[in-house]
């Protein structure tokens, strides 16, 4: 594997035109947090810019449609669940080959549909890349949603937490390292799509609240054929904890869950 990166400072000059699609827990902090870093923020749903919540534009973005999401934007950022992909497949084929697509989404078959080339080893990225009909970049999606939701830190605060960021197209990495740094957290190059199997559900990146020096060895360690076993444990944790009034499922617990399974 290739040599990666810590702590990646992007070339990229701010402000950016951002789309965004889809609205749920890491797609909303986005639309709250990247206007805050002074990026013109544009933000879809499946059902209509008069149904976004207003707290989703409080620091500025815009409610539109998908189709204006992807209008005239450096980056076009797809944070819907992964079976739905195949939706967006002719507005993403029209963009220009200059706009970065970035997908957060990941693959829970006790949650969504059931992929059948994922389940025979196809890695996700990989998958959605011919739902799309273009290359992509994986990002956020190895982050709890809570945690980047409550622990956003400057760069350079030793507290940071880090993530992977995998692509082939160095300019749309590029574009997304910068992304990453300003929701938060330290962006970490963590190689093409094809080796990107190493931040899915399952592996000891995901969900684990690591800093940027140690992203490469939990990436490293990852083991492709255990990762579906503790994704699909993890899954059934979490629905049999939901039974139980008693309890709770939070940012805490999850961090402990998967660095329990995962680590």
């Amino acid at each position: 594997m290739s040599a990666r990166h810590l702590g990646h400072t992007s070339t990229r000059r701010k402000p950016m035109k951002i789309g965004l699609i889809g609205v749920g827990s890491i797609g909303s902090t986005l639309a709250k947090r990247l206007p805050t870093k002074g990026h013109d923020v544009k933000v879809a749903n499946s059902r209509g810019p008069e149904t976004l919540d207003k707290d989703l534009l409080s620091t500025g973005a815009q409610a539109v449609t998908a189709e204006e999401a992807a209008a005239d934007v450096d980056a076009l950022i797809l944070s819907i669940p992964l079976n739905a992909m195949p939706n967006l497949a002719p507005l993403i084929q029209a963009l220009p080959a200059e706009t970065a697509v970035i997908d957060t989404s990941n693959y829970y078959p006790r949650r969504d549909d059931t992929i059948d080339a994922i389940e025979n080893g196809q890695v996700e990225s990989e998958w959605v890349v011919e739902q799309l009909g273009r290359s992509i970049v994986k990002a956020w999606n190895a982050i709890g949603a809570q945690v980047l939701e409550e622990d956003p830190r400057e760069p350079g605060d030793p507290q940071r937490l880090a993530i992977p960021v995998a692509a082939d197209d160095a300019r749309a990495k590029d574009i997304a390292f910068t992304l990453v740094n300003d929701s938060g957290l330290d962006p970490v190059d963590a190689g093409s799509l094809a080796d990107s199997w190493r931040q899915q559900p399952g592996a000891p990146v995901y969900g684990t609240r690591l800093a940027a020096a140690e992203i490469p060895g939990a990436l490293e360690a990852a083991q492709r054929d255990r990762l579906p076993r503790r994704r699909d444990l993890t899954f059934d944790i979490v629905m049999d904890r939901l039974d139980d009034p008693t309890l709770t499922i939070d940012a805490a617990f999850m961090t402990r869950l998967a660095r329990a399974l995962y680590l």
